[in-house]
C-alpha cells in the first residue's frame, strides 16, 4: 500500500476521533444545563448530527488501513490461501467501488443541497456543509481499498497481512 495512506488515515482517524469526544461533551453538557437550568445548546440535535456523521466518515479510513470491518470467516476456515486470497481482493474492490460511489454521491448531494439553499431547521447551519464534509473520508477510504485490492493481486503469498 501507498506508504503516505496510512499516515494520512491516522490522521484522519484522530481528527475524527476528537470531534467525536467534542460532540459527546457537548452532549453533556446540553443534557445537564438542560436539566438544571432549563435551556440546552441551542441546535444541539443538528450539531451532534453532524458531528458524529463527520467522526465516522473520518474514522471510516483508518479501519480501512487496518482491516477493522467484520469479517465472517465461519465458512472460509478451511479455504485455500489462494481462496482466501481471491476472495479478500474481492471484497477490498467491493468497498473500493462502494466508498468511491458514496464519495461522488455525497459530493452530488452537497451541490444539489447548496443550490437549494436548505439549512438546518434551529440554527440554519447550511445542510451543504455536512454532506461536503463527508467525502473527504469516503474518497480516502476507497484509495486505500484499492490499494489493498492491488496489493492482493500483486504480493506474493508470503508477504500479505493478515
Amino acid at each position: 500500500m501507498a506508504v503516505w495512506l496510512t499516515p494520512l488515515s491516522r490522521w484522519f482517524g484522530v481528527f475524527g476521533a476528537g470531534l467525536a469526544l467534542i460532540t459527546g461533551f457537548m452532549t453533556f453538557t446540553s443534557v445537564f444545563m438542560r436539566a438544571f437550568l432549563q435551556t440546552p445548546i441551542p441546535g444541539d440535535v443538528e450539531l451532534t448530527q453532524m458531528g458524529i456523521a463527520l467522526a465516522i466518515s473520518m474514522c471510516l479510513p483508518w479501519c480501512q488501513t487496518q482491516r477493522g470491518h467484520i469479517l465472517v470467516d465461519f465458512f472460509t476456515q478451511k479455504s485455500s490461501v489462494q481462496s482466501l486470497r481471491f476472495m479478500d481482493s474481492v471484497g477490498c474492490l467491493a468497498l473500493a467501488v462502494m466508498y468511491g460511489f458514496l464519495a461522488w454521491r455525497t459530493s452530488v448531494g452537497a451541490i444539489s443541497v447548496r443550490e437549494a439553499g436548505e439549512t438546518t431547521m434551529i440554527i440554519s447551519l447550511p445542510m451543504w456543509w455536512a454532506y461536503a464534509s463527508l467525502a473527504p473520508g469516503l474518497g480516502l477510504s476507497a484509495l486505500i481499498a484499492l490499494a489493498q485490492t492491488i496489493d492482493h493481486w500483486t504480493q506474493p503469498l508470503s508477504e500479505q497481512a493478515a
